[in-house]
């Protein structure tokens, strides 16, 4: 039985990664700790004689027993809402925690996936983006924390692969949505959803003619297993290249929910990205992946989940005690 760690396993997309390499039969170690994640999110897998949780932080040292066949490193705050709060430990969890798995990568002589972004473009002067493309980044703006952290990972994982000869595979995760996203985690799905649920106005930020593109956490994990189990070092960009505009999406939102409510506007945030679609020619080729689920279809299932919240959980602030990581 092959054997994976998964860093950052209690969060949204470690969740779903922890369920996929069950049930395909490999040994799970999870790790995290939990300073955004959510043990409730991987609580059904607890049973499972081929899954084990460690509650540690990947930037101090990391030991694992045994033999390990793979790693994916998927610890980081992931939304604006957290880096900012934590900014040292976001860019200590991409630099100390990233030099960690690398070195256990190397030692147990197993294959590391590391999670980067498309953060890493920064706000894109190309459109859509390439893997080739360098990106346009304020590196001491405030998502420079996050944006930074994530290309000086995808540099020392490339240095590993280079100088040692570590077999390394970089995902750019364009944003995904589905079950088991926080609802105030300041993301636009989670939040237009807790909005509506709530009777709430849905806010927009700047004049909601910036763009996303949306891809579902099945088709993202699809394209991570993929990456995975290629024999491809470079970055690969995985998400969906279907482009909406914010007030496009708010609208959407407004049908889906059967709500009413308007929809406010406050100001842009520093150096928030007026457009993102990703480029996945490359995914295409190398891995025979693409999309296959729709937005429409992706966010009644994702509206299906938020609606079973607790009324208790779906009026809740996120007030998590975040002074114990600052340092």
């Amino acid at each position: 039985m092959k054997k994976i760690l998964i860093t950052g396993a209690a969060g949204f997309l470690g969740s779903h990664l922890c369920d996929r390499f069950i049930n395909e039969g490999f040994h799970v170690i999870a790790m995290d700790n939990l300073i955004t994640g959510d043990l409730k999110n991987i609580a059904h897998l607890f049973p499972s004689e081929h899954f084990e949780f460690y509650h540690h932080d990947v930037t101090k040292f990391v030991h694992i027993p045994g033999k390990l066949d793979y790693i994916l490193h998927f610890a980081s705050p992931a939304s604006p809402i957290d880096y900012l709060k934590i900014p040292i430990q976001t860019l200590k969890v991409g630099s100390l925690g990233t030099h960690n798995l690398l070195g256990l990568a190397r030692v147990k002589k197993a294959r590391i996936l590391i999670a980067s972004t498309s953060e890493v473009y920064g706000d894109p002067l190309v459109h859509p983006q390439t893997e080739a493309y360098f990106g346009n980044v304020n590196t001491i703006g405030p998502r420079g924390v996050y944006d930074e952290a994530k290309r000086f990972q995808e540099s020392l994982t490339m240095a590993y692969h280079s100088f040692h000869g570590l077999e390394t595979r970089i995902v750019r995760i364009f944003n995904t949505y589905g079950p088991r996203m926080r609802l105030n985690d300041g993301r636009v799905i989670p939040a237009f959803m807790g909005q509506a649920l709530r009777g709430e106005d849905l806010t927009v930020f700047g004049d909601g003619n910036q763009t996303r593109s949306f891809c579902y956490v099945d088709d993202q994990i699809e394209g991570i297993y993929r990456l995975l189990m290629s024999d491809y070092a470079l970055p690969v960009n995985i998400g969906n290249p279907d482009e909406i505009t914010i007030n496009e999406f708010a609208q959407e939102i407004l049908k889906l929910t059967g709500t009413d409510q308007k929809i406010v506007y406050k100001p842009l945030p520093e150096n928030d990205p007026l457009q993102r679609q990703p480029d996945i020619s490359k995914a295409k080729e190398l891995l025979g992946w693409e999309p296959k689920i729709k937005r429409e279809e992706g966010m009644r299932l994702t509206y299906n989940y938020f609606q079973s919240l607790s009324d208790q959980e779906l009026l809740k602030e996120e007030h998590k005690d975040f002074t114990k990581y600052i340092n």
